[in-house]
């Protein structure tokens, strides 16, 4: 439910950016600090690999790979929610690749949230990283992906055998 209403978000608020932006025209929200600012990044972050968007088209397919089968072990409910934000995040950046300008596997991301003017992302960035900061702060708790305290599912394999 998260990876979709994450996706739903991302492609909306790119669809009214599309409509309503206009390239090379940024839109102040506060000051120089946020902004609107309508971009296709055919690239990764900081537009970085913007002449291999096939090579990040692969290793997103990978990450949903990855993700898919790593959702069937979650037994918590916060790396539940942080792997859909996660998954919703970056299957919003696929849809871009797919379905977008130049052409399926080398489609570039709409991107215009302005960042002080270093660098311009969209919602499906703000899940991404938004997640990364909350698995880091599950590990940190050590709270473990299966929802049971460490040493639990040995005790309990160790119970049945007995």
């Amino acid at each position: 439910m998260v990876a979709l209403a994450t996706l739903a978000a991302d492609q909306l608020t790119k669809a009214l950016a599309l409509h309503r932006l206009t390239p090379g025209r940024p839109v102040a929200l506060a000051g120089s600090w946020l902004r609107l600012n309508l971009i296709r990044n055919p690239g990764a972050a900081f537009s970085l690999g913007d002449r291999a968007t096939w090579v990040l088209t692969i290793i997103a397919v990978v990450v949903l790979v990855v993700i898919l089968t790593m959702a069937r072990r979650l037994g918590s409910r916060p790396w539940a929610v942080v792997l859909g934000l996660i998954l919703g995040g970056a299957l919003g950046n696929l849809v871009d690749r797919f379905f977008r300008a130049p052409g399926p596997g080398r489609g570039q991301v709409v991107d215009f949230i302005d960042y002080f003017g270093l660098f311009i992302g969209n919602v499906a960035d703000i899940a991404i990283v938004g997640a990364a900061v909350a698995i880091g702060i599950l590990s940190l708790r050590g709270v473990p992906a299966s929802g049971q305290p460490a040493g639990r599912h040995t005790e309990d394999a160790a119970e049945h055998h007995a």
